[in-house]
């Protein structure tokens, strides 16, 4: 299986992802003969279907997957001491996977001018997304308007920047508000859950306009419009708000949580309303992911 290499924010060191479920993921998505004579004719039609998701999602939530987490914890390094309920009070694999976490083990970044990181997770920046060549494979780009199902969405945010996070099953689970805001009303798009890794990416760029999807826009305070999208992926069907449509809400502040499995946020802000930080984008243009934790400096009003 190819390696992942992400660049660790707060390090600055690049390092090799772990990956959960690698040899399904390479059975799937790889290059090997094997694959391409099993894995994707066969299971590429199976694990896309919602209904995979669901059976999957619904045996993580039995109290005989409890005893998974502590092998999990040990073998990926999961840091308990960050946790709100002791590891031996999670009643299932899925209650420990939607975990909240202390508040102090994700300070959040004070400057009333700056944007926050909203999850955990791998991401990928563009300040303008028209001029980046980035994001593209086989020739293809990333299309607005197939992600949205709207064309005129799509024009206001045309010219405007994307943060694209890659959440692992690894990772805190739980996604919060950018910036102080508004919540607007959600809108779901259903669709298939393909895998988000970037494995699976590589094949087909589609996948982001393909997936089971939500988005409601942010009237923020400093930074106009945003958009903020939660993509589902392989066994992640259940997108779950938590937030009140109309209410006001500080950076910071809970938005949601995905249920068991690997998953993807996209935010979009209109043209000229934010200055990603230096670091981030840089990450991107080098060709790397970069990890980076809720409630860290994402950028600055324009």
């Amino acid at each position: 299986m190819e390696q992942i290499i992400y660049i660790n924010r707060s390090t600055g060191q690049k390092e090799i992802e772990d990956v959960y479920c690698a040899k399904a993921l390479n059975l799937v998505y790889g290059n090997s003969l094997i694959s391409k004579l099993v894995g994707s004719p066969l299971l590429h039609v199976l694990i896309k279907n919602p209904i995979f998701s669901s059976v999957y999602g619904y045996l993580q939530r039995l109290p005989y997957s409890k005893k998974k987490i502590a092998p999990f914890i040990k073998n990926f390094k999961v840091d308990a001491s960050e946790f709100v309920k002791p590891v031996d009070e999670f009643t299932s694999f899925d209650d420990f996977f939607t975990r909240k976490l202390k508040r102090e083990a994700r300070p959040i970044f004070k400057d009333e001018n700056s944007a926050i990181i909203p999850a955990d997770g791998r991401y990928l920046f563009f300040q303008n997304i028209e001029k980046s060549d980035g994001f593209a494979v086989k020739g293809e780009k990333f299309n607005l308007a197939k992600l949205l199902d709207n064309e005129k969405l799509a024009e206001r945010y045309a010219h405007g920047t994307m943060v694209m996070a890659r959440l692992c099953p690894t990772d805190y689970h739980r996604y919060h508000f950018p910036a102080d805001c508004i919540a607007g009303t959600p809108k779901l798009i259903n669709g298939w859950l393909y895998s988000v890794n970037p494995i699976a990416i590589k094949k087909d760029i589609h996948i982001f306009t393909e997936n089971k999807r939500a988005y409601c826009e942010l009237d923020t305070t400093h930074f106009g419009k945003v958009l903020f999208m939660e993509v589902g992926a392989t066994n992640v069907g259940s997108i779950n708000h938590t937030f009140t449509p109309g209410k006001f809400y500080l950076k910071g502040a809970e938005k949601g949580f995905f249920s068991f499995g690997a998953s993807s946020l996209i935010i979009l802000f209109e043209p000229g309303k934010i200055l990603l930080d230096a670091d981030l984008l840089a990450a991107t243009a080098e060709g790397y992911e970069i990890l980076c934790l809720m409630g860290q400096s994402l950028g600055k009003k324009s």
